[in-house]
């Protein structure tokens, strides 16, 4: 079943001489579970996409559609929500509070949502995360890699139906690289939870169900990886 649409999506920014065509045109769907790799290069229009399907950037013109609602029909208050209950966004520069520490950076969605924090699946996830021992550190006092697991940890905890991450390992080194995505493939598995991964890496690519390559707004490949 199809937990994502995505019905003739564009995005332009600009207007007459600065216009700039972000995405072109774009359609496609995605099945509850799967783990989607978005490739291309810089300035294709993959984190364009991205922002749009996580609900930060509204298109030009085209649906989205999530678990089957019309995700840009919405108001602002249910969008908000929408975006802190149906995607969990994995940022490359992990985007964590500099005066919260580990724990609080990742239960924060929660606390902004009114909803109570799920002790012992924070625990599960510091413990899945090789953050134990980490819990009152401070995002400076972290590695790069600690840090990307902070943000994946805050990501995951609100337990969303779709994981977004743009870039994921584009800050990290190859082992680290790894470790992210073995995280992320782990989450996929274990909550059936739908990864879409926008990546350079073309190992971190292969290692998805299926490949989308874009390229100047437009989709130009979709490929089920045989593996």
């Amino acid at each position: 079943m199809s937990i994502l649409q995505v019905e003739h999506l564009s995005k332009i920014y600009g207007k007459g001489d600065n216009e700039v065509v972000a995405l072109n045109d774009v359609s496609f769907s995605i099945e509850k579970g799967e783990f989607v790799a978005i490739i291309g290069p810089s300035g294709s229009g993959k984190s364009t996409l991205l922002h749009i399907l996580g609900g930060v950037d509204n298109p030009t013109s085209g649906k989205v559609y999530m678990n089957s609602q019309d995700v840009y029909a919405q108001k602002e208050e249910q969008l908000a929500i929408f975006r802190r209950r149906q995607v969990g966004i994995i940022y490359q520069f992990y985007n964590l509070i500099p005066i919260l520490n580990t724990e609080e950076n990742m239960t924060l969605p929660l606390l902004m949502d009114g909803r109570k924090v799920n002790r012992e699946h924070l625990h599960e996830l510091i413990r899945i995360l090789n953050l134990d021992g980490k819990e009152k550190h401070l995002p400076n006092q972290l590695s790069g890699g600690q840090q990307q697991r902070v943000s994946i940890g805050r990501a995951l905890m609100t337990s969303p139906a779709v994981v977004l991450a743009d870039e994921p390992t584009g800050n990290l080194d190859s082992k680290n690289s790894q470790d992210i995505i073995d995280l992320l493939k782990h989450s996929n598995e274990k909550y059936e939870q739908t990864l879409i991964v926008i990546t350079h890496d073309e190992k971190v690519a292969m290692q998805a169900d299926r490949i989308i390559t874009i390229e100047d707004g437009t989709i130009v490949r979709d490929e089920v990886n045989r593996g």
